[in-house]
């Protein structure tokens, strides 16, 4: 298919937006005479359910390939950011049949077979071809969270290079510290355990009694449990993950603040939560741009839903042969272009030989040529903002944007703002009706400095 988008990323001319692609493909089967629906179901254990209802071209000849692309595509996205274990696809067995071998054990998709499903969910992902009349109703309803501001609180923030944690009282902050550390690929748990009640504890020096502690961290966590977390992956043991990781939160709480409401949820949702509250509006879509890609919803009812948000994972550029994250496997996904990997994935192409230095000092290395007035580093931010507008787009599609938030270490500096304006400029030019809708925007000093800490501190009611 000719894909046309109207702005090329200047340092990565072969990206092919998503939404582009889609658009393409949609066109040609409303022209396709034989074209039929497909019904995509994605389901939890617990009930809960994503439907996705599309129209494919007929399943034959190089046709077939693209229905493939498009649908296993649209899979891989449903999978990372609404979840779930259990895919039905409604009209096509052939479509099933090829999805259930790249989603297996050995199949292309073993990451999100493994992690996804039984990580996740409990089950690794299953395939299931049925009728379109047997494919599973939507079933994903959401609910309040956070925004209890009553009484003295402890909010915190696990990040990649640095803990976050303050000691709120009513809804005022009182206190609040940064500490870095470094949890990546530390094998022994209690590295990240005895940081988490340091944390806590020298926030608790600063109330008169702790009566609800809560907190965010990049992953996915289901009823306090961590199911997937970037800050454990050095710890290889499953036993290991299975006993000391998983409830380690629960562990912590009872251990140490036993009966005080306690709730941890991903990052990405605090800031959404975070900018909700600080701007009082709802459609909100928080994407915090550090160690990784992190983000989060606020629906247009001021609810926390039930989608993992975890777009990280999410495909966003179609190309063939696009850049592989390392730990999936896969191509084209979010973590290879909105955070500090995207970053020092660009610094070449920009000009910067920073060999081997890790990614966060590559991303201040760049920051620094960025107050300089270097014209190649800001190249990069402009890079990331086209590809940011496009994905934008992509994201719309299965979210309502009223407001877009960015923030994160990516962001900081001269170049988010270019990254906003480039991004801005993708839409008004290719997608003016989203243009007029979403107003993206950084939190204010406020919001930085007091915000996450006042929202993540927010997430647990005090029992009356």
């Amino acid at each position: 298919m000719n894909i046309q988008a109207e702005i090329t990323p200047v340092l990565d001319p072969g990206f092919v937006p998503a939404v582009l692609w889609n658009r393409a493909y949609r066109e040609k089967v409303a022209a396709h005479p034989d074209s039929q629906d497909l019904g995509i179901a994605l389901a939890r254990l617990d009930g809960t359910v994503f439907r996705h209802d599309v129209r494919i071209l007929p399943h034959r000849g190089d046709d077939a390939a693209l229905n493939l692309k498009y649908v296993e595509r649209l899979v891989k996205f449903m999978l990372w950011g609404q979840g779930g274990c259990t895919i039905y696809i409604g009209g096509s067995e052939p479509l099933a049949a090829e999805l259930a071998e790249i989603y297996s054990e050995n199949g292309a998709r073993k990451f999100d077979w493994d992690i996804v499903g039984k990580g996740m969910f409990g089950q690794h992902l299953q395939v299931q071809s049925v009728s379109l009349e047997d494919i599973p109703a939507q079933n994903s309803p959401a609910a309040p969270l956070g925004r209890n501001l009553d009484g003295n609180r402890i909010g915190f923030d696990l990040g990649g290079s640095d803990r976050k944690c303050a000691a709120v009282i009513d809804g005022e902050v009182v206190f609040s510290t940064e500490i870095p550390w470094d949890p990546y690929f530390q094998e022994d748990p209690n590295y990240q355990r005895d940081g988490i009640i340091d944390s806590l504890k020298l926030a608790a020096e600063h109330l008169p009694s702790v009566d609800a502690i809560g907190g965010s961290s990049a992953g996915v966590y289901i009823n306090n449990e961590v199911r997937i977390a970037s800050l454990f992956r050095g710890i290889k043991d499953q036993e290991v993950f299975e006993s000391v990781v998983v409830p380690m939160f629960k562990d912590i709480a009872a251990a140490e603040y036993p009966g005080v409401p306690f709730e941890v949820i991903n990052d990405g949702e605090v800031t959404a939560l975070a900018g909700s509250i600080t701007m009082n509006t709802n459609s909100v879509l928080g994407v915090a741009m550090g160690t990784s890609e992190a983000v989060g919803y606020v629906d247009p009812h001021g609810n926390v839903t039930t989608q993992i948000n975890e777009l990280a994972f999410a495909p966003i550029d179609y190309r063939e042969n696009g850049p592989v994250d390392e730990w999936s496997g896969d191509a084209g996904c979010g973590v290879q272009f909105f955070c500090q990997q995207g970053v020092a994935r660009l610094a070449p192409a920009a000009g910067f030989d920073y060999g081997d230095m890790p990614f966060p000092e590559q991303l201040i290395e760049v920051q620094k040529e960025m107050e300089a007035g270097n014209d190649q580093a800001a190249k990069i931010y402009q890079t990331i903002g086209t590809c940011f507008g496009y994905a934008i787009a992509h994201y719309a599609e299965f979210y309502d944007i009223g407001t877009l938030i960015i923030m994160g270490r990516a962001t900081s500096g001269p170049g988010g703002q270019i990254m906003i304006d480039c991004a801005e400029e993708v839409l008004e030019k290719e997608f003016p009706e989203l243009a007029e809708k979403i107003t993206i925007t950084q939190p204010d000093e406020k919001m930085k400095r007091h915000g996450q800490a006042v929202a993540a501190a927010s997430l647990p009611a005090i029992p009356q």
